[in-house]
């Protein structure tokens, strides 16, 4: 982002332009004459991994401030899930199935779209494929904007066609990342998935449930689907969650039935204490 604050001092852009064009002697080609902030090697190392925390955080934090993002609707769901056209590639028949919810995703993420103001419920996913690309294509195809928030993984991927370009961040930390999914959230959209999704579903639930997040539509998709994965009413009955606890998110099915809880949804509040204890 350019700074367009007048101030007497060269700045940061100017310096490294400068010193990329300086003679070359042994003592310019040095490591340590490099810039500290123009030094990747140096912004590697492992003592400096406080300061890449910081950074993960703040460039989307300014990217998302610059384009006025005020809040968003999350999709989290399985990478894994076809879109119906291309289930018979699906690896399991139980995957084909579920390639009904990427068409509920992309509907919902569409009428979220249409319905929003371009600032507000801006849809943001995880930015990869399956549910996460037909949130995307929805917020595409009602002409809007969606947020994608990749992360680096061993395997070769890159961002789904559909997430807007100057919204597409890449991450090295999953931990900051969780944080933007949830640092402009007005509701939490679930589809089936697997362990990234569950780590993603938990994560957010149990912030809501300690009180640390205040509680905004949490919505899952395919009752069938997350009643036969967690035995919810075993956790309840074993105390190691409250009977509450099962009130703070609800199954639905479509996404006319998901945009209408979102609009009923009526408690907001942030827990002051945590039932059953």
């Amino acid at each position: 982002m350019k700074d367009d604050r007048r101030h007497p001092l060269s700045d940061a852009h100017s310096d490294r332009e400068s010193a990329a064009h300086v003679p070359d002697t042994p003592q310019t080609r040095a490591p340590s004459y490099r810039l500290a902030f123009a030094d990747e090697d140096f912004l590697c190392r492992p003592e400096l991994r406080p300061v890449r925390l910081q950074l993960e955080l703040l460039k989307p934090e300014l990217a998302l401030d610059a384009h006025g993002i005020e809040s968003t609707v999350v999709l989290f769901g399985g990478a894994r899930i076809p879109e119906p056209a291309k289930k018979d590639s699906a690896r399991t028949q139980t995957l084909a199935e579920l390639s009904r919810f990427y068409d509920e995703a992309r509907k919902f993420a569409k009428i979220m779209t249409e319905t929003g103001d371009g600032n507000e419920n801006v849809i943001v996913t995880g930015g990869g494929p399956g549910v996460m690309e037909a949130g995307n294509r929805g917020a595409v195809e009602a002409g809007g904007r969606s947020i994608g928030l990749n992360i680096v993984l061993p395997h070769e991927q890159a961002p789904n066609e559909y997430v807007t370009p100057d919204l597409c961040f890449n991450f090295h930390y999953f931990a900051i990342r969780k944080m933007h999914f949830l640092m402009r959230a007005n509701a939490i959209c679930v589809f089936p998935g697997g362990f990234g999704t569950l780590d993603e579903l938990f994560e957010a639930l149990t912030l809501i449930q300690t009180g640390r997040m205040q509680r905004v539509p949490f919505l899952l998709f395919g009752r069938a689907f997350w009643e036969k994965i967690i035995n919810w009413d075993a956790l309840s009955d074993a105390g190691t969650i409250s009977e509450d606890d099962l009130e703070l998110f609800r199954f639905v099915e479509t996404a006319e039935e998901a945009v209408d809880a979102l609009n009923n949804w009526q408690d907001f509040s942030r827990r002051e204490a945590l039932p059953g204890r």
